[in-house]
């Protein structure tokens, strides 16, 4: 197989990438470090998995056109940028479309649309559309998002450090690109060494492992490139002494709406807190369930989340929470007729128990169907206002 070469990236001119602020969207110089780099690949299979628009989208349905890999450790203080494409097998193939395939089914996935008159990112992707996807179009683009986020990295040192995977590929024939960054893990392997007495093998540890396909990436992004959207996965880090999205505002410069995790987890907190303000413990404690139970039924029947139901289901005629809930919702851009999609079955699956912890500390899990049903729990209010709790028609019992 042949190797794709790799060289040290010279510091970038006012065309190339400047130095700038992390405030500002422009190119970012990028640096150099030497080479040597360790890559291990470990390799998994992934199964079938929605693309996000409500249908199922294969990894076999991705044929991937172009791969290349660029070197970002910040700890050494230069990049080392690779000058021609990946040479792939058929392994790290499928390694890269498991990866793509979990981005595009993650409920963390926000969709985001480019800042075109402050965005370098975009400019550089548009001109490669223009330029015909050619090879060369493709590697001097990627060096130069390499080498913007390096510069991003290198001056912020709470980002780890990474292989910079990008790869242009097809699906329903339109094309893509993927920019995955690749964090390193430490864990060890072993090492043989030989002198004149034989072989010794040893155990050292290495630094530059890259995740599994099974891992999720921290900061990841697929761009459509007929009308440049994004999918975008990231997570915050330490910026100018701030936690801050560096991938979406430093990056791409971009921005779009909550993922769908992220606003569902906003309703269930929103609804628990006017929840905790208009009722007393007793009251709170069911009506927390009963909120539980509805968003349970509405992802079931429908796979989404209605959130003006949710809010007519819980509340019933009290419009004043209805109103605070709707109040909360507004300051994260949430409109009240707001309606959330949830793709991955872990997003869900917590919304299929109840969760039970008493004064006492004692912890009950309840599965949603035996809530409902009536027949297996009961919850019985005593004259002191204490609580109950029957469980009922118990044929056998497992400790663990």
């Amino acid at each position: 197989m042949k190797r794709a070469a790799l060289r040290p990236a010279g510091r970038a001119n006012a065309d190339g990438g400047a130095d700038v602020d992390n405030g500002s969207c422009a190119l970012l110089s990028g640096q150099k470090r030497t080479a040597g780099q360790m890559w291990m690949w470990l390799l998994r299979p992934a199964g079938r998995v929605s693309n996000g628009k409500g249908t199922d989208m294969d990894k076999g349905d991705i044929r991937l056109k172009k791969v290349i890999v660029h070197i970002l450790d910040s700890t050494v203080g230069i990049p080392v940028l690779s000058d021609t494409l990946l040479d792939y097998g058929s392994d790290f193939g499928d390694f890269l479309r498991g990866h793509i395939c979990k981005i595009q089914s993650s409920d963390d996935k926000k969709a985001c649309e480019f800042y075109k008159d402050g965005s370098e990112v975009y400019q550089q992707l548009a001109d490669f559309v223009e330029a015909g996807f050619s090879d060369d179009a493709f590697v001097e683009a990627s060096q130069k998002l390499a080498s913007r986020l390096y510069g991003i990295m290198n001056k912020n040192i709470g980002i780890p450090q990474a292989d910079f995977v990008e790869a242009l590929f097809e699906v329903d024939a339109k094309d893509y690109l993927a920019l995955l960054k690749m964090d390193y893990k430490a864990s060890y392997t072993h090492q043989t060494q030989s002198d004149a007495f034989g072989n010794t093998n040893g155990i050292i540890k290495f630094g530059a492992i890259l995740p599994t396909e099974t891992q999720k990436l921290s900061e990841a992004a697929i761009i459509n490139l007929s009308d440049f959207t994004i999918s975008l996965t990231e997570k915050k880090y330490e910026v100018n002494g701030a936690k801050a999205y560096y991938f979406s505002k430093l990056f791409l410069c971009c921005s779009g709406a909550l993922s769908p995790k992220s606003q569902l987890s906003i309703v269930t907190r929103a609804i628990d807190t006017v929840q905790k303000k208009y009722l007393n413990d007793g009251e709170q404690f069911e009506a927390q369930m009963e909120a539980k139970q509805v968003i349970h039924n509405q992802l079931a029947e429908t796979g989404a989340v209605d959130v003006p139901f949710v809010l007519d289901k819980v509340f019933k005629e009290k419009e004043e929470c209805k109103e605070e809930v709707q109040e909360k919702l507004e300051k994260y851009k949430m409109g009240a007729d707001a309606r959330i999609e949830p793709q991955a079955e872990s997003t869900t699956r917590r919304f299929g128990k109840q969760h039970l912890t008493t004064d006492t500390g004692v912890e009950i899990k309840i599965p949603m169907e035996q809530y409902q049903d009536g027949e297996h729990i009961e919850f019985i209010t005593n004259p002191d206002g204490s609580i109950s709790i029957l469980i009922k028609n118990v044929g056998h019992i497992t400790s663990k």
